[in-house]
């Protein structure tokens, strides 16, 4: 269910979208991850704000659950055009998230994942910043000098787990 939903006073029963929850690993769902929530009001944001396009980045994106529902609530928000990349460097998880892309059929929506060093990769996209970057690390467990930074530049809002709020820009 949509924030919009909510607002509106819907219930998940008349949400029009079909039932489905892409699952991240063991029985968990993309919602029950601790960035969907913070992901939604980002996105909520840009859509009051009068943005169609949005552009979101997802660093460590594994097989790539999180951005295609990112892709599909941002379209169900309303947005006409969506570009969302993902990032990895596991090539057995980049080749899930595109067959799973691959399902999605929509031409508001282009999706592309690539296996790339994570550092380069961000540091890419810091010439033209994404508006969300999703990130699933935290500032404890990662023993990558700079990331941060290079999380910071490469797009406007960070959205990690609540543990990396630490990393500037994030917010949970």
């Amino acid at each position: 269910m949509t924030a919009t939903m909510r607002k509106a006073g819907m219930s998940a029963i008349d949400d029009p979208r079909p039932a489905r929850d892409w699952v991240v690993s063991g029985p968990h769902t993309v919602r029950d991850d601790p960035r969907w929530l913070p992901l939604l009001a980002a996105l909520a944001d840009l859509r009051q704000r009068h943005r169609c396009s949005v552009r979101i980045v997802d660093a460590d994106c594994g097989s790539g659950a999180l951005l295609i529902e990112a892709a599909r609530e941002a379209r169900a928000l309303g947005f006409t055009a969506i570009e969302a990349r993902g990032i990895d460097g596991s090539p057995a998880m980049i080749a899930r998230a595109r067959s799973a892309a691959g399902m999605l059929r929509d031409r508001a929506i282009g999706l592309t994942f690539d296996q790339v060093d994570m550092a380069q990769a961000l540091a890419q996209e810091a010439v033209f910043p994404a508006d969300i970057v999703l990130w699933h690390g935290t500032s404890r467990d990662d023993h990558r000098a700079g990331l941060g930074a290079l999380l910071s530049a490469a797009g406007d809002r960070v959205v990690g787990d609540p543990a990396a709020a630490s990393i500037r820009g994030v917010f949970p």
